[in-house]
């Protein structure tokens, strides 16, 4: 049995059809059936029950399904531990939020290849719930995002503790004003829409920008308030045109923390990282 074709198997399973496996998958629906026919094929009895344009589980595609996904995980597994060869080489895939990014992770970096100067770093900024998704599947061996996270795949190390402050511009009245957010997955989003509905602000009167710079230049020229670390705004080039007003502590404080897989192999530079930022 090829991977390919356990993978097109498992996404018919997860998406509930051809058309949204093919998708998925990002290939014509005639690739996804002729697949699913050749694994029938190879196996010698039929995984799914056809009723139009419907697919049912049959008694051996459920079993199949558990080896599946048993096969297709150790496939990510042994990828990963291939490329993790070591502190000589191999290559280390680090995610982290944007305020994270400009923060702190161009000196806990520089401590990491300092220390371990085989590995090759790649660097990805995201949401937190893109982030934990990604180290989740594997695309990313650690990341920096917003906590705290419980998930039973993860381990949660926490590094520091933001504090979030509402942000407007200098002599603003952010009542009166929308709301500046990053874009879906963003933990300090969500913070700020809880926050906009206790104090009465409109609920749906808000913004999305996909970087902090446009988020802090567009709050700094009066177009809306935002909720934002009070340490990315005393280092902003804009922090001269921003007020701020602290929070509850049940809204500002945020535990920032790094994520990675309890089964992945146990790598060094995820100390040095962690460490760097503690410092």
């Amino acid at each position: 049995m090829e991977l390919i074709a356990l993978r097109t198997f498992a996404a018919v399973v997860d998406e509930g059809g051809i058309l949204a496996a093919s998708r998925k998958l990002n290939t014509v629906q005639s690739n996804v059936t002729s697949r699913i026919r050749r694994l029938e094929e190879e196996l010698g009895t039929d995984l799914f029950f056809r009723s139009g344009r419907g697919l049912a589980l049959a008694p051996s595609g459920r079993i199949l399904l558990d080896y599946a996904r048993r096969m297709l995980r150790l496939e990510r597994e042994s990828s990963a531990a291939v490329r993790l060869v070591g502190d000589s080489v191999g290559e280390l895939h680090i995610g982290a939020m944007e305020t994270f990014t400009a923060l702190h992770l161009p000196l806990a970096l520089k401590a990491v290849r300092a220390r371990h100067p085989g590995l090759e770093l790649r660097v990805e900024t995201n949401s937190s719930t893109a982030l934990v998704d990604k180290v989740l599947a594997h695309k990313l061996d650690c990341a920096v995002v917003a906590g705290p996270v419980e998930h039973p795949d993860l381990q949660f190390d926490e590094l520091l503790v933001e504090e979030l402050v509402l942000v407007c511009a200098a002599g603003a009245n952010p009542v009166l004003q929308s709301l500046i957010l990053f874009r879906e997955g963003c933990a300090y989003r969500t913070r700020a829409l809880a926050w906009q509905r206790a104090s009465g602000h409109a609920v749906s009167d808000a913004m999305e920008f996909g970087t902090l710079d446009g988020i802090l230049g567009c709050v700094a020229v009066g177009l809306g308030w935002t909720l934002m670390p009070r340490r990315v705004i005393e280092q902003s080039p804009h922090a001269a045109d921003l007020a701020v007003q602290a929070l509850p502590d049940e809204i500002s404080r945020v535990p920032t923390g790094l994520i990675y897989r309890r089964d992945a192999p146990p790598l060094p530079a995820l100390r040095t990282l962690a460490e760097a930022v503690a410092c």
